[in-house]
């Protein structure tokens, strides 16, 4: 007989992708919550009840396997960016920026102010700058949402994962530097990181489109050549140690402007996208431990709401020079609420780097813990409120 600690190793992880889908299904049906939040808890409480079946260090694949869920979500999320819009608006960018230093700025001091260690404190900053394009994006296509706000949530949240990426990047940077206390060498060294991954993502989004016109095949063989795209970019990334994040949001840039057709009916990748989204939630828990939770609550309930206040009223500030009311600003603020999946997969990558930061920032698992759950659900509402879903505010 097979021992059963064997099998349910075996067995974790295509268990629990089943019932987070099962339950995401029911309850959105009966509730009309976000899937991705019901992923969230049913991935939660099963990392808890199993942990060895769920561990996720235990398993590389995967970690491969949510790195690419989210690089496909990353190409879908930058092709639906528009630069043209943000350089005939410019405030939005300017929003984007201004929202993005208020909120490190304030969780920084927050953190410091409690005690916390000052690069600790700006590793949380720098994370907290982030809004999930995973949890924005899939909210979005799942009220079929569009819109003012829901354009503008979706430019804001490239503005800040950008930011978020080269400020987390050189704060780590220092970290691993601070033997030499080089603060240039560690920016120069981020700056040369994004560079090449925005570059890779920019050749990938002429190459596709090139030889999909050369092929003829745009509209039967598109969506497989770009998840190959998004496949050898994710890889590719990894090899050359630069950020998969950049390269597959640019890679959907470039391809959006090299005015190739994403057809609708292949959002999300079709079914395996479905699946590997589900994955990709329930990952994003799996590495949380209760204890570690409830240890930093209180902090990170603090930080959640400084992190909220801070972002709404950064956006609704430049709502009347960007052209929308203030209602319409502080909603998109709102809907900024998500950040979980962004930032467990940015950690993630620092411990091939063997630098193991959850471990120091018990704050940041409740964070990521409340948000995986809330955020959607505050993203949605802010969505519905703004009318710009098929589901009207029931009067």
């Amino acid at each position: 007989m097979p021992d059963i600690q064997v099998i349910m190793a075996d067995l974790g992880w295509p268990f629990a992708i089943a019932l987070a889908w099962l339950s995401g299904e029911f309850l959105h049906r009966w509730t009309k919550l976000p899937r991705i939040s019901v992923y969230g808890i049913v991935g939660f409480l099963l990392a808890q009840a199993f942990p060895a079946a769920l561990s996720s260090g235990a398993s590389s694949t995967v970690t491969t396997l949510a790195n690419l869920a989210f690089g496909l979500i990353l190409f879908e999320f930058g092709y639906r960016i528009n630069l043209r819009w943000l350089r005939i608006n410019p405030w939005i960018a300017v929003s984007g920026l201004a929202e993005s230093a208020a909120t490190f700025a304030a969780v920084y001091f927050i953190a410091y102010l409690t005690g916390m260690p000052s690069l600790t404190s700006l590793l949380l900053a720098s994370l907290a700058m982030s809004t999930s394009p995973a949890g924005v994006l899939r909210v979005i296509n799942e009220q079929n949402s569009s819109g003012q706000v829901t354009e503008r949530v979706l430019h804001l949240v490239a503005i800040n994962c950008v930011l978020a990426v080269f400020v987390f990047k050189v704060v780590v940077g220092f970290w691993v530097f601070q033997t030499s206390g080089s603060l240039p060498q560690a920016i120069s060294h981020s700056l040369i990181e994004l560079v090449v991954s925005a570059v890779m993502g920019a050749l990938m989004g002429f190459v596709v489109p090139a030889l999909l016109r050369r092929l003829g095949a745009l509209a039967q063989d598109g969506t497989v050549a770009f998840a190959l795209g998004v496949v050898l970019l994710v890889a590719g990334a990894g090899a050359f140690d630069v950020s998969p994040v950049l390269a597959t949001l640019t890679f959907g840039l470039a391809a959006r402007h090299s005015r190739v057709a994403f057809s609708r009916t292949e959002r999300n990748f079709g079914g395996i996208g479905e699946l590997l989204t589900v994955l990709l939630f329930v990952f994003a828990v799996s590495t949380l431990e209760w204890e570690r939770v409830v240890d930093g609550a209180g902090l990170g309930i603090v930080l959640l709401l400084a992190r909220f206040l801070v972002k709404t009223a950064s956006v609704a500030a430049f709502a009347k020079v960007g052209g929308i009311s203030w209602r319409k600003g502080v909603l998109t603020g709102v809907a900024l609420a998500p950040m979980s999946v962004f930032v467990t997969l940015l950690l993630e990558q620092t411990k091939y780097m063997g630098i193991v930061l959850v471990d120091e920032l018990a704050a940041l698992a409740a964070m990521t813990l409340l948000l995986e759950v809330v955020g959607p659900i505050v993203t949605q509402r802010a969505l519905i409120w703004a009318n710009e879903t098929q589901i009207k505010e029931e009067k």
